[in-house]
């Protein structure tokens, strides 16, 4: 149990802020509400009534975009891989050599993914 207790104080005290922020916020925050504040958030999308994609059978729909779905999914993918740097480095000593040639490979292939995203322009905004 003495291991453990750091975490879960810590834990503990994530949740006590969370709590306390939201609760805080709800409190003091403003509390004008208009029509457009009331809307679902559609990622800049108009809604509409007809089914979208158009296929056989359906009303006519339009396109979906799909760029900013995109460029969440590679934020997401980036950041996954980029997450794995942080245990080499807390243990950077102990890997020796090896554990140096690894990561090496590693970033190697994170940069290779990032320039052939960027060349394909998947992080441009048109």
């Amino acid at each position: 149990m003495n291991t453990e207790l750091p975490a879960l104080i810590l834990g503990g005290l994530a949740a006590g802020f969370a709590i306390f922020s939201i609760g805080l916020a709800a409190v003091i925050g403003p509390k004008r509400f208009n029509r457009a504040k009331l809307e679902p958030y559609e990622c800049g999308i108009e809604p509409t009534p007809h089914a979208v994609g158009g296929g056989p059978g359906t009303a006519a729909g339009q396109r979906f975009p799909v760029k900013y779905y995109l460029t969440a999914m590679l934020f997401i993918i980036f950041d996954i891989e980029i997450v794995f740097l942080y245990p080499w480095a807390v243990h950077f000593d102990a890997l020796g050599v090896f554990g140096l040639a690894a990561m090496a490979l590693f970033v190697l292939n994170v940069s290779v993914a990032y320039a052939y995203e960027w060349r394909r322009g998947g992080l441009s905004w048109d």
